[in-house]
């Protein structure tokens, strides 16, 4: 839950509108793009996941109202570096099954956001480039790649199965907020 947001209700909302993204999805790809862009205008970030809704529909201006409140809590964590900060997933009351998909579609919307957004100058582009391809950047994109190829945890019981998606957030957790650090240099234009 990201404050008086949860993932039902961001996820619902998104159906509503007709977007062909997720809750964990959309904010996955928010987290990612906070990390590279910074505190830009919540329009670019949230334009690619309403793309294809209907323009002025009542639906649609629900879901931006409910996504720019989940893009400035998001925003607010990261840039205070709140240990507050969480992943949008779906509560314990879920099957284990199902947040485990939500974690990988997650990890997805994180990894396009990595590489996805307005037109770079090659000098910036190639810098963030080089910053991706640089540890511990490049060791978290590639867990998270791993994790966007998750199914159904099959472990020995329920308890197990509890316990590795519990490591497996709480490492994302830690990683998402890693890079927004580590990208910090890049996203103010200084020097590493």
């Amino acid at each position: 839950m990201l404050g008086e947001l949860d993932f039902d209700l961001v996820d619902e909302a998104l159906r509503r509108c007709g977007a062909n993204w997720n809750a964990a999805q959309a904010h996955g790809l928010i987290t990612s793009q906070l990390a590279v862009r910074g505190e830009v205008a919540p329009d670019g970030i949230l334009g690619p996941i309403l793309e294809g809704c209907a323009r002025n529909d009542a639906l649609r201006t629900e879901c931006e109202a409910i996504l720019l409140a989940l893009y400035r809590t998001t925003r607010q964590w990261l840039t205070e570096r709140l240990s507050a900060f969480a992943l949008l997933l779906p509560d314990d009351s879920a099957g284990t099954d199902v947040r485990t998909m939500a974690l990988a579609h997650w990890s997805e919307g994180f990894l396009h956001g990595l590489v996805s957004g307005p037109q770079m100058s090659e000098p910036q582009s190639t810098l963030l480039r080089s910053r991706l391809a640089d540890a511990p950047i490049a060791d978290i994109i590639k867990d998270m790649l791993e994790i966007t190829r998750a199914g159904s945890m099959e472990g020995d019981n329920d308890e197990d199965e509890e316990e590795a998606y519990t490591e497996i957030v709480e490492y994302m957790r830690v990683a998402a907020q890693l890079v927004y650090e580590e990208l910090a240099a890049f996203r103010t234009g200084s020097t590493i």
